[in-house]
């Protein structure tokens, strides 16, 4: 059996993975934090690395509350060797681990690399990727940061590139779906390329020795994952069975023998199932991570271009509305670009200097040094987004970001002729401010061309590669899930019905965009283009 020795010397709290005794003492067991470091991951070395061994590599992925944590400690009491027997169990935990089952104990994608030990009841060594649950109280912003985060991982060249197994988390009680299920399922499915589908293992908790009823919901729910006797592949496990008391303590009792033999049915059905979980991993066929970046990478791209999309649909709403009510007084209201403070939310944003404009609302890059890499910037490193595409260098994560809000805001005739420098000898000063605001609104319809154009790519792109669609894609199950938590009014519901009508205001754009809709149509009195916005006004 593995033999653990605990460490003369322990690295921070922040940096260590603690094997507990359940029923013994405590001892630490001194890992390593890789470096560099992957944005909003965090990964651990368990044992010096052993290159005579192959690496598999496993991601747990589910619901928050689906006992993924727990199942992870069992894996790990299964490959260190311990047995029903022993007096003593391993937890692989955080030093400091706080939350309810409504929020997921799992903070931020953790990768934990176990390096084979002689010992060790697999032939290999094992590398665990631990995502935090989704669909928890904190609503689809938090799911949204869980996605960045793997892709973080996924496209960095120290991180994963390879992937044998997606393990799907899942309570075996769940007969059917609501709708938040649905939900989680089709949000971590629609991260992966379609080569993953023949990756994908079910991991059933909670199981008794009956045919679990997810595998019914898993069906329904058209899960695409490897069928066996016509049901999803899968393994079952009960981890109650992991923090049992394994001897009575009170004497000879009959009541406690049967919980004793209850929990030991319990374990040795886990074993057996880590057994061919294990057995099999080690023959599943390895898949590169290519194409699930790819996807990551389109969908983080599709965002960004939606976004900018919509402000500058709004851009030109405030440019047609300007028009219209140039022609008709001096005296008049308009909507302009505000700085909106962002200080004390830990978000980064990239933002144009010269241009005054957010071309990245939730940047991955704090540094400015880094805004190269930004997803705005183009391979010339050139923006993609801000209306001269200006150099990269010109763009900074600053306190505050531009938003296009409408405020009232008086200006007279004089105002206006400073604005757009018109000579005062113009014949006609109207028709000259006119003919201005009608050359900047046909630049916002050019740059929402372009964006539809580049958004329709993506939206393509993703229905070739991605395994699933992304359901916040589709304004009509957002609209499911806002009744759902208004139904239920759970803690915090307000906070994430208003995520998911500006989701909503997303998809509705995604759309329009998929149906080639125009967002900036002209009037129909508006005769031949070359006659220009005057004519409207005469």
């Amino acid at each position: 059996m593995l033999s653990l020795t605990p460490p003369t010397e322990l690295t921070p709290p922040t940096e260590l993975i603690s094997l507990t005794f359940l029923q013994k003492n405590t001892f630490r067991v001194h890992v390593v934090h890789i470096q560099p470091h992957v944005p909003g991951c965090r990964r651990f070395r368990f044992g010096e690395e052993n290159t005579a061994k192959p690496t598999r590599t496993i991601m747990m992925m589910g619901a928050t509350g689906a006992g993924k944590s727990t199942l992870i400690d069992g894996m790990i009491n299964y490959i260190l060797g311990v047995r029903w027997n022993d007096d003593y169990r391993f937890k692989l935990v955080r030093e400091v681990q706080k939350g309810t089952q409504a929020v997921s104990q799992t903070s931020e994608v953790t990768v934990y690399k176990l390096n084979y030990q002689d010992g060790f009841q697999v032939n290999y060594s094992l590398t665990i990727i631990d995502t935090p649950g989704f669909g928890d109280n904190r609503g689809i912003d938090r799911d949204r940061q869980i996605t960045d985060q793997l892709r973080a991982l996924f496209t960095s060249s120290s991180g994963v590139c390879d992937i044998d197994a997606v393990c799907f988390v899942v309570q075996a009680a769940l007969a059917r779906l609501t709708h938040s299920q649905k939900y989680v399922f089709d949000s971590v499915l629609s991260i992966f390329g379609k080569d993953i589908a023949s990756n994908i293992r079910v991991l059933v908790t909670f199981a008794d020795g009956q045919r679990p009823p997810v595998l019914d919901a898993i069906t329904a729910a058209a899960v695409p994952c490897p069928i066996e006797k016509g049901v999803p592949l899968h393994f079952k496990f009960n981890n109650s069975a992991l923090s049992a008391n394994n001897k009575s303590t009170k004497g000879p009792d009959e009541e406690q023998d049967e919980e004793d033999e209850f929990d030991q049915m319990f374990w040795n059905m886990g074993s057996k199932s880590m057994k061919r979980f294990f057995a099999a991993l080690s023959k599943i066929q390895t898949k590169s991570l290519t194409l699930t970046k790819e996807v990551l990478t389109e969908r983080k791209q599709l965002e960004n271009l939606v976004e900018n999309l919509q402000k500058q649909v709004r851009v030109g709403l405030c440019k047609l509305e300007e028009i219209r009510q140039t022609s008709q007084m001096f005296n008049i209201t308009v909507s302009e670009p505000q700085q909106v403070d962002i200080s004390g939310t830990g978000i980064f944003i990239t933002n144009c200097q010269q241009c005054h404009y957010t071309c990245h609302d939730d940047c991955a890059y704090a540094n400015d040094a880094d805004k190269i890499r930004c997803v705005a910037m183009g391979k010339d490193g050139n923006c993609k987004v801000c209306p001269n595409n200006c150099i990269w260098s010109v763009h900074f994560n600053q306190k505050y970001k531009w938003e296009y809000i409408s405020v009232t805001k008086k200006e007279t005739i004089t105002d206006l002729k400073k604005k757009y420098e018109i000579a005062k000898d113009a014949k006609n000063t109207v028709e000259a401010l006119l003919r201005e605001m009608e050359l900047e609104y046909e630049d916002v319809q050019v740059e929402v061309a372009q964006l539809i154009d580049q958004s329709s790519t993506c939206l393509n792109r993703l229905k070739q590669i991605a395994l699933k669609p992304d359901p916040l894609s589709a304004p009509e199950y957002i609209d499911m899930l806002i009744k759902v938590e208004r139904s239920e009014a759970k803690e915090g519901w307000q906070r994430r019905v208003d995520s998911l009508m500006a989701m909503k205001e997303k998809a509705e754009y995604m759309a329009r965009v998929g149906r080639g809709e125009t967002f900036l149509e002209r009037p129909r009195s508006q005769p031949a283009k070359k006659k220009g916005f005057l004519s409207w006004f005469r």
